[in-house]
């Protein structure tokens, strides 16, 4: 398996479970601090306590829910399928930093080489898409030319 966009793919995956882990434990953390916190005279004190940890429980439910649909986008990407034109799995190497299109997984390294994971949705990935080698945009006053996309 030394196909890039196999390793960059097994790399956004294991970054989804490393996060999930992450997500998972601060939802257990919250929760058992809410059990564990007992009622005292300060009323109002638990209360507050107990709805500040439901909203943090809320909100890492709501992280939880963008991971599966992150999860989801992987999916449906076949690493070993290869399209001349920039889409969800593509590989893309510019004068400006390499690209992998898949989800927003920040930087990644296969051996000495860095690469962005960016969706299909962020500023870089959007006019990414639909692109092929030879062509350029420009992001934030800086030109892309895109050498390859693989």
């Amino acid at each position: 398996m030394n196909d890039i966009r196999e390793q960059l793919y097994i790399l956004c995956v294991e970054h989804l479970k490393k996060r999930e882990t992450e997500i998972r434990a601060i939802i257990a953390e919250a929760q058992e601090a809410g059990e564990n916190e007992t009622k005292n005279s300060a009323g109002d004190k638990f209360e507050t306590g107990r709805e500040v940890l439901q909203q943090e429980i809320e909100m890492n439910l709501a992280r939880l829910s963008e991971l599966h649909k992150m999860q989801t986008i992987l999916d449906r990407i076949m690493p070993a399928q290869k399209e001349p034109t920039a889409c969800h799995g593509s590989v893309v190497y510019t004068n400006n930093g390499n690209f992998y299109l898949a989800i927003g997984a920040g930087k990644l390294k296969v051996g000495d080489t860095p690469f962005y994971a960016v969706s299909a949705e962020s500023p870089v990935g959007s006019q990414l898409v639909g692109k092929t080698a030879g062509q350029e945009f420009a992001l934030n006053d800086k030109k892309f030319l895109i050498e390859k996309v693989a």
